[in-house]
C-alpha cells in the first residue's frame, strides 16, 4: 500500500509548524525591547493576532508568540489604513 498524497501534505505542515520559534511574552519582550506587559496588553490583539502572531495551546490561557511572525510585522512597510473611530471607543478599518 502506497502512502496517500494527504499523508505527506500534513507532514509538510507538520515540519513547517515545528521550525517555529515560539517564545512567551518575557523572552518576545528581551527580543523587541518593549515590556511583556505593554506585549501582552497592547499589542495583542492589536498588531498581533491570534492564529497568526501568536497561539493558545490546547484552548489554555498560555500564550505563546511565534517569532517569525512578529519578526515579520515589525519589518513590513506601513501603509496608510483607512481608520475609523466608533462610539464606544474602537475603530473600523476600512
Amino acid at each position: 500500500m502506497f502512502p496517500s498524497r494527504t499523508n505527506d501534505s500534513n507532514q509538510e505542515h507538520k515540519e513547517a509548524f515545528m521550525k517555529q520559534t515560539l517564545l512567551n511574552a518575557k523572552e518576545l519582550s528581551q527580543r523587541i525591547k518593549f515590556s511583556a506587559a505593554y506585549i501582552n496588553h497592547t499589542l495583542k490583539d492589536n498588531v498581533f493576532f491570534e492564529g497568526v502572531h501568536y497561539i493558545k495551546p490546547f484552548g489554555g490561557r498560555k500564550i505563546f508568540y511565534i517569532w517569525e511572525e512578529v519578526e515579520r510585522e515589525l519589518f513590513k512597510k506601513q501603509q496608510r489604513r483607512l481608520v475609523v473611530p466608533m462610539a464606544r471607543g474602537g475603530v473600523c478599518h476600512g
